[in-house]
């Protein structure tokens, strides 16, 4: 009877154990394996564009200046700047990724969220537009790029669809893409989602996120 009951009590802690690690390798604390495009034969998206004129094509801009954001390891807290609109403080939220990425790109959303939102604020319904916190507002940037971004399919199956440097919208959330993929092909996400968050390039979408929209800057 006594082994009976150490057997199964080894069981359940063994159990335990493989849910344990199955949930950090689901919640990215293990790190996924990641993969190039040119593993699944999908040729790298280069843009026409050069915005900030730098010898970079917008597309890869975006996404080498989301990874110099994100290099800086930013704190997760919601704050207002009054000043400048993005954070100089070492903190911020999902939308900064997006916000620095195409800043450093030659896109200061700060103006061109406002501009669009003073020429359209239909589509925004906002009340009152607040130049320095509008443009930090997931909802606002999702009506931003539909109005003036190319619209991809938000089909993740459709791997040669997406590149890094795309924008991806969620329920409440935004990021980059990123030029590496998980086993199937489908592209990591390059975000900021909680305070907790230990890694910022996730294999995360299709899993954790559900797309909603799908977006590129230049053509």
């Amino acid at each position: 009877m006594k082994k009976r009951k150490f057997r199964i009590a080894v069981s359940i802690i063994i159990l335990l154990g493989i849910c344990f690690i199955i949930g950090l390798y689901y919640f990215n604390v293990i790190p996924h394996r990641k993969y190039e495009n040119s593993d699944f034969g999908i040729e790298t998206f280069k843009s026409s564009m050069d915005r900030d004129q730098d010898s970079i094509d917008d597309q890869t801009d975006i996404l080498n200046s989301a990874r110099k954001y994100i290099a800086t390891k930013p704190k997760y807290k919601s704050r207002y700047y009054e000043e400048t609109g993005y954070p100089t403080d070492g903190y911020g939220v999902c939308t900064d990724v997006v916000a620095f990425a195409l800043r450093d790109a030659g896109y200061d959303l700060r103006e061109l969220v406002n501009q669009d939102i003073e020429e359209h604020k239909d589509y925004y319904e906002i009340e009152k537009a607040d130049k320095n916190i509008d443009f930090r507002r997931v909802r606002n940037l999702r009506v931003y790029l539909e109005n003036h971004a190319i619209s991809l399919t938000t089909d993740l199956e459709e791997i040669d669809a997406w590149q890094g440097g795309d924008i991806v919208i969620m329920k409440g959330h935004i990021g980059i893409v990123s030029d590496k993929r998980n086993k199937k092909g489908i592209p990591f996400l390059i975000h900021h989602a909680n305070p907790f968050q230990i890694s910022y390039e996730e294999d995360v979408l299709g899993s954790l996120y559900k797309v909603l929209g799908h977006y590129r800057i230049s053509e």
